[in-house]
């Protein structure tokens, strides 16, 4: 898990190939689609990097499940008669699909997943390491800049844009609190470690849970 410009997706992708593990990305959520009778084109991956926040009104009036998209669905009966039927995904279809394709791919095993809710689906998972990566609001301000080329107002607007919705998503679809300590191994401050020097201690960290298991 993440905060937007604390080095989570450098972090997770140093970390894949120092582990030689795969990195969780759109193939991942294909796979799972393709049970549902998704095709590549028609895959929504809603994790919280894609969710906007509710307004005030919505959350004061309970708004229901949100149209994320419209999609054609391939369905084969038991004489092989193909039907096509359009259907409209909403966010509780769209997320149970992420659900699907993060334990498809810890059954597979060996990848780093970034998001996604991960620490929630794959909590009691006793050979999962759980690693949240933050960093002090100036630090990711500063990388933001550097990255997007945006002005400090711009990029402090999408931190807080971004933290909001992650805290939203993570507390609507999985009844967690994304900042409790309980739901991680550890957290990293990128602040006071370098990008490197914390997916070192991650890769140590793995090392260690695979000595444990293994026992």
């Amino acid at each position: 898990s993440k905060q937007l410009g604390a080095g989570g997706e450098e972090i997770a992708r140093l970390v894949s190939e120092m582990l030689r593990y795969r990195y969780f990305d759109k193939q991942q959520i294909v796979e799972a689609a393709r049970a549902s009778g998704l095709s590549r084109e028609q895959v929504v991956d809603y994790s919280e990097d894609h969710y906007e926040a509710q307004n005030f009104l919505s959350r004061l009036f309970g708004g229901g499940a949100r149209p994320v998209k419209t999609v054609s669905v391939r369905q084969e009966d038991s004489k092989g008669n193909i039907t096509l039927s359009e259907e409209t995904l909403d966010e509780v279809q769209s997320v149970a699909l992420i659900q699907s394709a993060v334990r498809a791919a810890y059954d597979a095993g060996d990848i780093v997943i970034v998001g996604r809710g991960g620490q929630s689906i794959l909590q009691e998972m006793p050979d999962v390491l759980h690693v949240r990566v933050v960093a002090p609001m100036g630090v990711r301000i500063s990388r933001l800049q550097k990255r997007e080329g945006w002005t400090v107002e711009e990029a402090e607007q999408q931190i807080i844009r971004h933290d909001r919705a992650t805290s939203e998503y993570l507390g609507r679809f999985f009844g967690v609190r994304w900042d409790d300590p309980d739901l991680y191994h550890f957290v990293l401050n990128t602040g006071k470690l370098s990008i490197d020097g914390a997916a070192q201690i991650i890769v140590d960290a793995v090392v260690q849970l695979r000595a444990s298991i293994a026992g």
